[in-house]
């Protein structure tokens, strides 16, 4: 049998991008995508040594970013549009931990899910 010889797999440089970020009460998570929405890489607070509530502070989603920004790099990133989403503490150091760490932030959407109606009433009750 003759062996078959791997290539080395070539990186695409994605000059555009977007990243979303879901920052909740308990948790921050970073996901970097190209313009059609393929994931090129992902972070979380959790996955960068945070536990129980440090997971959820501005300073453990800056981390985020850095990790996120270090992964990215090797794609070319430079120009990206932010899609946030949770009402967290680390919205706001997310975003300006892009900037610092030299990503071009184009735009910024807010994509919080909003209740419209609510959930569905209780049935009256029998006596």
């Amino acid at each position: 049998m003759a062996e078959v010889k791997k290539t080395a797999k070539q990186i695409q440089q994605i000059p555009r991008g977007r990243i979303y970020i879901q920052s909740t009460f308990n948790n921050t998570i970073a996901t970097a995508a190209d313009w059609n929405g393929n994931v090129l890489a992902w972070s979380t607070s959790g996955h960068k040594g945070f536990s129980g509530p440090k997971k959820a502070t501005p300073y453990a989603a800056a981390q985020v970013i850095r990790d996120l920004a270090s992964k990215v790099a090797a794609h070319g990133l430079r120009e990206v549009v932010v899609h946030v989403r949770g009402v967290g503490s680390g919205r706001e150091s997310a975003i300006r931990t892009l900037n610092a760490v030299g990503l071009q932030v184009i735009g910024i959407k807010d994509v919080t899910p909003i209740p419209h109606n609510g959930p569905r009433p209780p049935k009256p009750r029998r006596i």
